[in-house]
């Protein structure tokens, strides 16, 4: 363990502010995460299907590359394979270069024309940034700005985090070590408001600054969470909306991709979106996920598919880190990270997956992480796709990296001779059974006295007590449990028939009372309408909050019924615009979710730039699962599709919950019975 990781955890220890934010991040991300699972009773079932799609796609990663290439090429999508770092930075300063040249003009309706770019004006490329742990990963923002472009990130952790000069301190909340106080000064020095700790003023203020980036970006930059091989969709999960407006609104998108965040199939798709946001926010989905197939009108798309390392570590004894989808989880449920927090790592990617895959994607000195870590389990037990993380780190501490990032790498580096030796010992131990049991057995026995230490050179630590061998093995101990639980069946058995009532009564809501109770828990509206009495109610809506100025992009034009007489309907992207209204292609019950579809010259925006959405849904359009929406042909069929759920939302101070970021603050869904239609 290095010395210079040794004063970053003591100044960690030591931080008062620190250790506040994470003890609220801890214990809110834990009740939220075991609250949203509690409604997936077949969570584990999921878990191990997870794990195994992951693993037959790291097996046959070269097959399943080049379906999603040919995919995506073919629905439009310019796809890039870089290498490392420097190869994929370089090709983003090649398109940003190529696209100043000749851009085209995003003025639907009219020829097609091509407008300068920035630089061609003697100005800055502005460059909106969407979250990305892959672009930390290569370092992205320093190349782009060394080269002379503006690159604003829009997530607002993220954003509050560039404002700082820092790197994000957390995979899901880059925030996560600052409080609103911390925030407060931040906006008050950078943005010139007066000091504030209301988060609500706090995310306003973001949104204003960071509207302006949105609406006039030259390029838009983003990951991605899921690519589909089948379909060449990439899906993109959001909660404040900012993915989606650098996705649609900048002439120019580029995606940034770890070329192992593939799934089989859109039903494989469905799978992990059950367990991302669950995992990640506690929510049963997250408010946007963004499918794309094809660029929008007047849009070039480019999709740089990255390597960096991966191949070594899918090579390697490492290989199973890769099934990771970036939810955070593990760290969260880490007593090591939860004391630490992000920075104190050293890497971009803290935590437990961050011990194991820093080394081969971002410096091989950082394989002196995996010493951080209790071993205790809780990283596996949180993981989504039952990573076997503890193991993992075993490895690397034992040496077993990839020789990806220096030609002079050696096996084992940073870790001290004497601590390989009883990592070597142990293993050999560990691997038979009745021989671990019989040296657990002998050890605990010996009258070791506790003051024994360990010494400093051997890497383990500074004075140490050596651990007392239990002289009752596990097993026995497990054995005892078993007839302790036999004991109590009686009283599972009462639970399980709790549990099967809970599950009839649940089967006995029918989809639309599912369907409002679950959007109306997450800040939605539902109105339930009659098709004679939609326009009228509409009418109503409209009036009660002064809008006569509604954006309809006649997205799901087939599913709207005709608006109300007297409203001004803009058909053009218009920021000023209060409300927008869309057709939805179906409604998801399990997650109070509406599905969207794009058709030829259609954006999305009336979903994402006005404060209200106004969703048409018919009754006979609500499906039970999100399995079953994304089976929908108009999912394949489209160049962008969105899954909304609620209105936009964001935690990233505090974990505070503020509702409307980027995207709309009000979600209404006039969901109206067709039931007697022909």
């Amino acid at each position: 363990m290095s010395d210079s990781f040794r004063k970053r955890i003591r100044r960690a220890l030591t931080n008062e502010n620190l250790q506040l934010a994470l003890d609220n991040n801890a214990q809110r991300r834990r009740a939220g995460r075991e609250a949203a699972f509690a409604s997936l009773p077949d969570h584990q079932e999921r878990r191990l299907r997870a794990h195994s799609v992951k693993a037959d796609v790291v097996e046959h990663l070269d097959e399943y590359l080049a379906q999603f290439i040919a995919s995506a090429e073919k629905n439009g999508i310019i796809v890039h394979r870089a290498k490392d770092a420097n190869q994929a930075v370089n090709v983003i300063l090649d398109i940003i270069k190529d696209s100043t040249q000749r851009t085209p003009s995003t003025q639907r309706g009219k020829e097609e024309t091509f407008v300068p770019l920035r630089d061609l004006r003697g100005e800055k490329v502005l460059i909106a940034k969407s979250k990305s742990m892959v672009s930390e990963e290569i370092n992205l923002n320093h190349a782009l700005e060394a080269a002379g472009h503006r690159v604003v990130e829009t997530d607002l952790g993220e954003y509050i985090v560039q404002l700082r000069g820092e790197r994000p301190a957390h995979i899901i909340t880059p925030a996560v070590h600052l409080r609103r106080g911390d925030v407060g000064k931040l906006f008050a020095e950078k943005l010139g408001i007066p000091y504030t700790e209301d988060i609500p003023t706090l995310t306003n203020t973001a949104r204003k600054v960071l509207r302006e980036v949105f609406l006039t970006a030259d390029i838009g930059l983003s990951g991605v969470n899921f690519g589909v091989a089948e379909s060449g969709t990439l899906c993109i999960v959001t909660n404040e909306g900012n993915g989606r407006m650098v996705t649609a609104l900048p002439p120019v998108h580029i995606a940034l991709m770890g070329m192992e965040r593939l799934v089989p199939t859109l039903d494989d798709l469905a799978l992990f979106l059950s367990l991302l946001p669950r995992s990640a926010t506690g929510q049963k989905l997250s408010v946007y996920a963004s499918l794309i197939n094809s660029p929008l009108p007047n849009q070039t798309r480019h999709l740089i598919l990255l390597d960096n390392g991966r191949s070594a570590l899918r090579a390697s004894p490492l290989a199973e880190s890769l099934y990771c989808i970036r939810c955070g989880a593990c760290l969260n449920a880490c007593p090591v990270f939860r004391e630490l927090g992000g920075h104190a790592y050293g890497s971009i990617y803290p935590g437990p997956i961050g011990s194991v895959i820093s080394s081969a994607l971002v410096d091989p000195e950082f394989a002196y992480l995996a010493q951080a870590s209790s071993l205790c389990g809780a990283c596996r037990e949180a993981c989504p796709v039952d990573i076997d993380l503890p193991e993992l780190l075993l490895r690397v501490r034992a040496g077993k990296i990839p020789k990806t990032k220096s030609e002079k790498q050696k096996e084992g580096i940073g870790i001290p001779a004497p601590v390989k030796l009883g990592l070597g010992l142990f293993h050999r131990a560990a691997a038979s059974p009745r021989l671990f049991t019989l040296a657990q057995r002998t050890m605990g026995l010996l009258p070791l006295p506790r003051w024994i230490r360990i010494p400093a050179f051997t890497g383990w630590g500074y004075g140490k007590d050596f651990p007392r061998p239990a002289a009752r093995p596990f097993r026995a101990r497990w054995k005892k449990m078993n007839r302790e639980v036999a004991k109590s069946a009686k009283g599972t058995k009462k639970n399980e028939e709790t549990k099967e009532n809970e599950k009839q009564k649940a089967k006995s809501l029918d989809l639309v009372e599912q369907f409002t109770a679950e959007l109306q828990a997450l800040g939605g509206k539902v109105v339930r309408v009659t098709a004679p009495d939609v326009s009228a109610r509409l009418a109503e809506f409209f009036r009660e909050r002064n809008i006569n100025h509604v954006f309809v992009d006649d997205v799901g034009a087939q599913y709207i019924v005709p608006l109300p007489d007297g409203l001004d309907l803009c058909r053009e992207s218009d920021p000023t615009v209060r409300a927008g209204v869309t057709g939805a292609v179906c409604g998801i019950a399990e997650t109070g979710s509406v599905l969207l579809a794009s058709g030829a010259g259609q954006t999305l925006t009336a979903s994402l730039l006005p404060e209200v959405h106004v969703a048409i849904l018919k009754k006979s359009r609500l499906l039970p699962t999100l399995a079953g929406a994304l089976g929908r042909p108009e999912v394949r069929e489209a160049a962008a599709g969105v899954i909304v759920t609620g209105p936009s939302r964001t935690a990233d101070i505090e974990m505070t919950l503020t509702i409307g970021v980027h995207g709309p603050g009000e979600l209404h869904v006039f969901l109206i019975d067709d039931s007697d239609a022909v």
